[in-house]
Order: structure tokens, then sequence, then C-alpha cells
């Protein structure tokens, strides 16, 4: 199935993240993560794609077992920064060829070392899923990212939003944001982007903190801003492990709550392969969602 005809159907998609291990640790432990999340009926999964394509197979491979033993719709990752056009072609056929018929396509970084990225046939995404749409089309349901405060390479957030629509316009027929941890940011991204004819579905991009270290490198490597709400829970409980993941949790919980409420599209959870996290955070909108019906308002 095309994830673009998910949506709309059963109200917002709920769908999770994956990625492979490093080339020498063993691939059991992501099969125990999905193993670990199936009975909560994602919409989708995707899979994740190492910088420069080093994870490449492993995409393939786990994205095949999503689909076709877990009966799961899978969201390939492809990267194109450090790719020749014939490449992307040979890895669209081992997709199809495992019946995965949904990509990711975006930029992607380089490897360390690599000098030639920028000697491809690709420089940004959207000439990725332009080569998809014209080479492949039928073959697949194109996805992109897109930036609720912009990309970090992009000072000029009008700017990032003309980039965005040029991905829509080339092919990509639904969105998944990068992680964000003010809503406001996000809604007024969304409205704008409305506004600027972008119409396809736009799936909230939420990553669960866990511990301060994973709040530097988020800073560092997305430039995202943090809400005064979101660094006091940060400074409190910064030097307690576990209060801190148990605020990270309900922090992701009333984030996604609240996009539940302003009509999301979609939720696309980081599961950083911690399932029990993803769980933790399930089950507490399933909770809230029960509280909130008719039969649980009577309860009450």
């Amino acid at each position: 199935m095309f994830i673009r005809d998910l949506f709309g159907k059963n109200g917002p998609v709920v769908s999770f993240e994956v990625f492979p291990p490093k080339a020498d640790a063993p691939v059991e432990g992501v099969y125990r993560t999905i193993e670990a999340l199936k009975d909560l009926s994602p919409g989708f999964i995707s899979v994740t794609y190492g910088a420069g394509g080093s994870s490449r197979d492993r995409t393939v491979e786990i994205a095949a077992r999503i689909r076709n033993g877990y009966g799961i719709e899978a969201l390939a990752h492809l990267t194109c920064r450090s790719h020749t056009a014939g490449e992307i072609d040979d890895i669209c056929e081992e997709l199809l060829d495992e019946g995965v018929q949904n990509i990711l396509a975006l930029r992607g970084d380089p490897q360390p070392g690599d000098a030639t990225d920028r000697k491809r046939d690709f420089a940004y995404a959207c000439d990725l899923v332009r080569h998809l749409r014209r080479n492949h089309f039928g073959n697949f349901c194109i996805g992109a990212a897109a930036y609720p405060e912009g990309h970090i390479e992009c000072q000029d957030i009008d700017k990032d939003l003309d980039f965005l629509k040029l991905k829509v316009e080339a092919g990509a027929e639904f969105l998944i944001t990068q992680l964000f941890f003010d809503n406001e940011l996000f809604y007024r991204f969304r409205d704008e982007a409305r506004r600027r004819g972008i119409t396809v579905p736009i799936v909230a991009g939420i990553f669960p903190v866990l511990n301060a270290a994973q709040v530097q490198k988020i800073v560092s490597l997305c430039g995202v801003s943090l809400p005064p709400r979101f660094t006091r829970i940060i400074a409190r409980y910064a030097n307690s492990p576990a209060a801190l993941a148990e605020a990270g949790v309900a922090y992701a919980t009333d984030q996604i709550v609240d996009l539940l409420a302003a009509g999301v599209d979609g939720i696309h959870l980081y599961t950083m392969n911690r399932p029990e996290t993803t769980r933790r955070i399930m089950g507490n909108i399933d909770q809230i969602r029960k509280t909130a019906s008719p039969e649980g308002r009577e309860k009450g």
C-alpha cells in the first residue's frame, strides 16, 4: 500500500522510526524493537539510511522484513548526496523486488572524509524526488522531509519554505517534519505551508528526550529551539536520569495530545530503537483517549 492512501481514513496516522545498527553490530536488536511495537498497529515504520548510504543493505533488508515479515507498511529512507543516479535506480529495484513501495527522499549527509559527494548526480532532495518521479512513476509513494524552524543550513525560513514547495512540486506526496519541541512553531509552519499551496499531508516528528546529552546533540545537529518549559525540565532533572526520562515521556505525551487536538495529519515517533519508551507514550495517549470518550467520562 502507498502511504499516501493512509491519510484521511481513520484519523491521524501514527508511525514509528527505527534505525539500522552499525555494520559491526548484530541486526537482531532492531527486530526486537519492531517485535515489541507491532501490536501498536502503526500506519507504517520508517527505516533510516546511514551517512553516505553506509547502511544501504541493512535499510533495504529491514524495510523488507517490516513489510513482508510483520505485515506493516515500510518507509525506506533514501539519501542521494553520495549516490549516482544509477546507484539510486539499483536501490529502487532492490526495494521493488522486496515489495517496498514507499521512499522518504532525502539529501542526506556525506560519510566522514568523503570529498566526492558533491560531484555526484544530486545536489538536493528535490533532485532525488524529481528523479524518482520521472524514472519510477507508479512504483513508489514518495515522501520528503520538512523543517518547522527551517533547515539548519538555510537561515531564511521563507526560502526554506520555497525549497519545500519545490520538493512537493517535484512529486513529494507527504512530508515528515524534523523533531521540534514547541508546537506553536509547528502550527505556524503548517499554516504558512498551506498558504503557499502545499496541500500534501504534513506529519509531525516527535522525539522523546531521555537524557541531557541528547538535548545538546539535537541542538548542535538540528538547531531546534527549546521553549522555556522544556529548558526548565532539563535544568531541574539533568542530574537525575530516571526523573528526566520520566519527564521526557510526559513532555512528548503532552506534545502529541495537543497536536492531535489541533487536527494534525499524523504523528511520527522517533523511537531510537527503544520500544519501551514508545509503548509508554502510546499507552498514555490511549488512556487519555479512553478518558475523553463518552464512556470514559461517564465512568469518571
